[in-house]
């Protein structure tokens, strides 16, 4: 599969592109709204072709899908852009915040033949594979998930993730794994309530703590921001014991992980070697397409994602605890 790229964004060009060019597939083309940028990033890679708008790629250069890590606020536009020109999308993280929304750019993709996944690299590390599989299959019933990502973003930052028109903020950033971890464990919660926090008086949250409850009794306990140190983890809470992995989202590509379960008196650690998940990302999306198959992340998948993330925007901004799914 040939590869375009819309944007220079750090994630693609420290992360994805790496990838995909170290898998059988290429990177024919990338753009940015600034050529030389985008020609820049061509020459480190090889990459044959270099486009001063997406536009541009998008009718002229010869590739069969594109992978968008464009702001948030841009990823609807250019889903159906790219779906217009017949090709397939790998999008960053979330698809939208919207449930709405994220329900349309899929039927829109759907009526045009081409696939579209929301790019969750994690899910995709033998690291988080196991765990959900130990929580399924060796553990009891699950009680409590909690789920942290949080990195300290430098004061002063001029960063895209702190812009209000660009659908910023740490939910959308790095809180989106910590939900999307908590909905792995436990499935889709039934009601959310939610406390957020702009330190940078940037009109977007830089904090967030929230509680999804279950009507099981279940719950779990999600956090994220930009103002405390790196943390990412997650810690399942079972009738019969409990799973900890730590580091789990944003694992490098060169560093080992591990996690540790517990379960009938015995505690066991596995340890995960160092892998490449955005390659195996890119491999799934790929394989899916040749093969006309659904990808793992799909448009229900998706979409109930989003029905959490809109929860959590409107049970902060009312101060109460919101059902989720109910418009």
């Amino acid at each position: 599969m040939r590869f375009g790229v819309l944007s220079t964004a750090d994630i693609g060009v420290a992360s994805v592109i790496p990838a995909i060019v170290a898998s059988d597939h290429e990177v024919g083309a990338i753009a940015s709204r600034e050529e030389s940028a985008a020609q820049a990033v061509a020459d480190e890679f090889g990459i044959p072709e270099a486009y001063g708008s997406y536009d541009a790629l998008l009718e002229e250069a010869d590739v069969d899908a594109v992978y968008i890590p464009l702001p948030n606020g841009l990823h609807a536009e250019w889903i159906r852009a790219a779906a217009d020109a017949g090709l397939h999308v790998l999008c960053e993280k979330p698809v939208t915040g919207d449930p709405s929304e994220t329900a349309a750019v899929f039927d829109y993709c759907e009526e045009r033949g081409v696939t579209l996944m929301e790019a969750f690299m994690y899910r995709f590390h033998p690291l988080t594979e196991r765990a959900a599989e130990i929580v399924a299959s060796e553990l009891g019933e699950v009680r409590t998930v909690t789920s942290t990502f949080t990195f300290r973003m430098p004061d002063g930052a001029e960063d895209i993730r702190l812009d209000p028109d660009l659908e910023g903020g740490s939910i959308l950033d790095v809180g989106t794994y910590a939900v999307n971890a908590a909905r792995l464990f436990l499935g889709e919660p039934d009601r959310v309530y939610a406390t957020t926090h702009d330190g940078r008086d940037c009109g977007v949250d830089t904090e967030m703590a929230g509680v999804l409850e279950y009507d099981s009794g279940a719950v779990a306990r999600v956090q994220c921001g930009f103002e405390t140190p790196l943390t990412q983890y997650y810690r399942v809470e079972t009738t019969d014991g409990w799973l900890r992995a730590e580091p789990t989202f944003d694992v490098g590509v060169e560093n080992e992980t591990s996690l540790t379960y517990a379960v009938d008196g015995r505690e066991v650690t596995e340890r995960f070697e160092a892998t490449d998940h955005y390659r195996l990302e890119v491999e799934h999306f790929a394989d899916c397409v040749e093969r006309g198959e659904t990808p793992r992340l799909d448009r229900e998948e998706s979409v109930a994602h989003a029905d959490t993330l809109a929860a959590i925007f409107e049970s902060a901004a009312s101060g109460e605890r919101v059902a989720v799914g109910e418009e």
